[in-house]
């Protein structure tokens, strides 16, 4: 191991033969771009654990050994992909290309299915604090099973960076073979990744452990309303989302996705009427049967008019008769405009995509005494029934006592707990300003509501950054594990003298830190 300098762990200056302590006072260090806090209370207690277990905790560190450098080849080998694909500018690996950076750098603008906020950084840092602490503990365990006591856990910060590192007698641990510090060195590596590993599990088993407090994966409940939501005072927390524009919700991905699918029809499809075989009239608009009473009773809107406005929160709508000719249809859209209150309107029959028909009059949609009607958009405006279901209001819970009594009808119960009501505007602004969690309490509980939420979100964020940690540190770049691992393995080539190794490490190392800063500046341009 000639010519090795360790860099990843910090060098002690005390030379006490370990396991006993260090003699010397251990400082902490500030300056402008860099302070630290040095911890030893967990010295004896870890390095009694290592040595009590080190049989054990060899062969499952030995286990990580192989398991770091297949990732570390692996990482190689994405670099090199990279690298090739932007010399070559070749387009048709940009997904590919956008997937290698976000597996080895961790960003993506979907990443938790949700937008940066306070909450959602307190969630992120606690994660990284979790994954730090984890990687840092596996070097330790490590260092302490091969007989090496650290001399302290280091948390920093570099600039803007924070970060944590393990401090070892350097006289010591360059007493040791190779494999006992390949083991120590891949330790964090190794942790990182089975903790990850295990995040995952639990997220998969969250529905098995809450199933006897919760119901899990049947409609989204709604946690919070942000209070600049168009839908604050429609939407409450404790909601349950059933349904969007009639189509069943089943997680939060689904209302998300729904709503950006409804604003880009409503962008695709504003207010054009489209000849569909010759003989029926769809552009994908909503249609309800509105009785031929109601339709002559309402406000009539001038003729011609650009910008229709109702009175009284009345809603502009257009008829569609069942009765007249195509030619005559696109004539009459502009001319038979009314008001209606949406409230009652969408009780009705749906006649959806303002589906009429031919000049024979074969069928129709709606019955001979009805109309269809469509309300009147806005060119990229989505009109959207949302359905919701209130199971903790008041009203909900007695009329549940009397089900239960038998002194009500199910259908009767089932209308008084569910609503329906309209929104008119930007979609995906909308379903962003609503938080909405899979899991509904059996009982109302404002806190029982919230916890396996934060547990998901942690359990989630924790799974992303303990992988993505554990792929950085493998990186052939300086001042990481990567450079330790690759130092130490390179000295098993022996065809290479000394120098021959040194400056095969430094062209690694350059190349794997040029490569690897081209690709973060490249992920943080395309993130922002």
């Amino acid at each position: 191991m000639e010519a090795r300098r360790l860099r990843r762990f910090a060098r002690a200056h005390a030379h006490t033969l370990l396991p006993l302590r260090s003699r010397q006072r251990i400082s902490n260090t500030i300056s402008c771009w860099y302070c630290d806090l040095k911890i030893s209370a967990l010295n004896e207690s870890i390095y009694i654990f290592g040595q009590k277990h080190a049989r054990f905790l060899r062969v499952w560190f030995t286990i990580g050994t192989g398991f770091s450098l297949s990732v570390l080849l692996g990482v190689v080998m994405m670099l090199i992909f990279q690298l090739t694909s932007f010399l070559t500018q070749h387009n048709g690996m940009e997904k590919l290309n956008d997937l290698f950076s976000n597996l080895l750098f961790g960003f993506s603008p979907t990443f938790l299915g949700f937008k940066m906020s306070f909450t959602n950084f307190g969630y992120l840092l606690v994660s990284t604090m979790i994954s730090i602490a984890v990687h840092e503990l596996g070097h330790a365990v490590a260092a302490a099973s091969e007989g090496i006591q650290m001399e302290y856990i280091a948390v920093f910060i570099a600039a803007v960076f924070p970060g944590a590192l393990v401090g070892f007698n350097q006289e010591v641990l360059e007493t040791k073979s190779r494999s006992s510090v390949l083991r120590i060195y891949c330790a964090g590596i190794w942790h990182n990744a089975v903790c990850g590993a295990a995040c995952g599990v639990a997220l998969l088993l969250l529905p098995f452990i809450f199933s006897p407090l919760y119901i899990h994966g049947e409609s989204p409940m709604v946690l919070k309303v942000l209070s600049t939501s168009p839908v604050s005072g429609y939407l409450l927390p404790g909601d349950v989302i059933v349904s969007l524009d009639g189509i069943k919700i089943h997680n939060a991905h689904d209302w998300l996705e729904l709503a950006t699918l409804i604003e880009k029809m409503t962008l695709q499809n504003s207010s054009h009427i489209e000849d569909v075989n010759g003989s029926v009239i769809d552009d994908g608009r909503k249609g309800y049967c509105a009785p031929s009473s109601v339709v002559e009773k309402s406000p009539k809107l001038p003729p011609m008019i650009k910008q229709p406005s109702c009175p009284d929160n009345l809603t502009a709508f257009t008829t569609f008769p069942c009765s007249i000719r195509k030619e005559d249809q696109i004539q009459n859209i502009s001319k038979s405009m009314l008001c209606l209150n949406a409230a009652d309107i969408v009780k009705l029959k749906r006649c959806d995509g303002l589906k009429t028909t031919d000049h024979n009059g074969s069928s129709c949609l709606c019955s001979k005494d009805e109309l269809c009607i469509s309300p009147v958009q806005a060119p990229g405006v989505a009109w959207v029934e949302i359905t919701y279901h209130r199971p903790f209001s008041q009203q909900c819970l007695g009329l549940w006592k009397n089900l239960s009594a038998g002194g009500l009808a199910t259908s009767e119960f089932g209308e008084s707990c569910d609503g329906t009501f309209l929104f008119v505007g930007d979609m995906v602004s909308m379903a962003q300003s609503v938080w909405l969690t899979l899991y509904q309490p059996r009982w109302s509980s404002a806190f029982a509501a919230y916890l396996p939420d934060m547990i998901e979100k942690l359990l989630m964020c924790t799974f992303h950054v303990s992988l993505t940690l554990a792929l950085v540190n493998c990186l052939p770049v300086y001042f990481l594990d990567g450079e330790s691992i690759l130092e130490v393995s390179i000295c098993y080539i022996t065809f290479f003298n000394p120098r021959g190794r040194r400056i095969f490490l430094q062209a690694c190392l350059f190349v794997g830190s040029a490569i690897s800063c081209l690709l973060l500046l490249r992920t943080f341009l395309k993130f922002w």
